[in-house]
């Protein structure tokens, strides 16, 4: 059998972009990822500062998902303009608000929420590296929905490969929609990776080592393994179109260069966090209503 022949054609999945048209509203898997994330993310947040020693209490947390909700779009949205398409959007830049037309950087959401919870931990006193240990923990939950809506989107797929699961995606070749050659499902390896593989471990650490006791040993775990996660990901992930010719240049994709800080970041605050254990102090719960 071909490797043509052998590999999943994308149509034969039955998978649309639109979950439900109504015409004057359309709902879409990405959005709908977005928002079970937030929900997700925001319930697990609260079973985290349930326990003993949480750096804020449900008042804070409330005030939290606003934040992180306000820098995951501003921050992701902005971090993709700056990052991947900034000559296009200075050209036009109406097109910088124009969310549904997709286009966020994951790197630049990870700004977005810590700015956040920065203004939050600061308007509340809070220990900000603790606050991001607890906020790290939920991410991982939003980013294996977001992975999956980007295969459900056929968009951001790898190279061309000739694995027994490779899929055949649809493209635009000179204006006319066609089945490419087969590809990795890049995807679905960042949602195993990204998602699955990053949940496990911040759950380990959490729930059964003393790590949330010792602050950034959680958010540098988080950063080092995304990090390197999304790093070796991205050698069998295609190029985006505009950003082909910077890969042959540097020798890395731009997301690579972007984890790179990540990586090194995340190596430095799991090294050090032991020597920040003394500072740790429980926030009192909430008074009963």
């Amino acid at each position: 059998m071909t490797a043509a022949g052998g590999a999943i054609r994308f149509p034969d999945l039955g998978l649309h972009p639109v979950l439900l048209d109504l015409g004057w509203f359309q709902l879409r898997w990405y959005s709908l990822a977005y928002l079970i994330g937030i929900i997700v993310g925001w319930w697990y947040l609260l079973k985290l500062i349930a326990q003993p020693g949480a750096p804020m209490a449900r008042r804070h947390a409330d005030d939290l998902v606003f934040y992180a909700t306000l820098g995951v779009i501003l921050g992701g949205r902005l971090g993709y303009v700056l990052f991947y398409k900034p000559m296009d959007y200075l050209a036009n830049p109406l097109e910088i608000v124009q969310l549904w037309d997709g286009g966020m950087s994951f790197h630049g959401g990870v700004i977005g929420v810590s700015l956040g919870i920065l203004w939050m931990a600061r308007q509340h006193k809070l220990d900000w590296l603790r606050v991001h240990d607890y906020v790290a923990c939920c991410i991982p939950f939003g980013l294996f929905l977001g992975r999956l809506a980007n295969f459900v989107n056929a968009e951001l797929w790898g190279g061309t490969t000739n694995v027994p699961w490779a899929v055949r995606f649809p493209e635009v070749v000179d204006g006319m929609l066609i089945l490419g050659p087969p590809r990795h499902p890049s995807q679905l390896y960042e949602a195993l990776l990204e998602g699955v593989l990053l949940f496990l471990v911040l759950w380990y650490m959490f729930w059964k080592t003393r790590a949330r006791y010792r602050p950034g040993a959680l958010v540098g775990a988080f950063l080092l393994v995304y990090g390197l996660s999304r790093f070796l990901v991205e050698f069998v992930r295609e190029p985006d179109a505009h950003l082909t010719s910077f890969a042959q240049a540097t020798g890395l994709q731009m997301g690579q260069w972007l984890s790179l800080p990540m990586i090194l970041a995340g190596l430095y605050l799991v090294a050090t966090a032991g020597k920040r254990a003394e500072r740790v102090r429980p926030v009192p719960a909430d008074e009963p209503a």
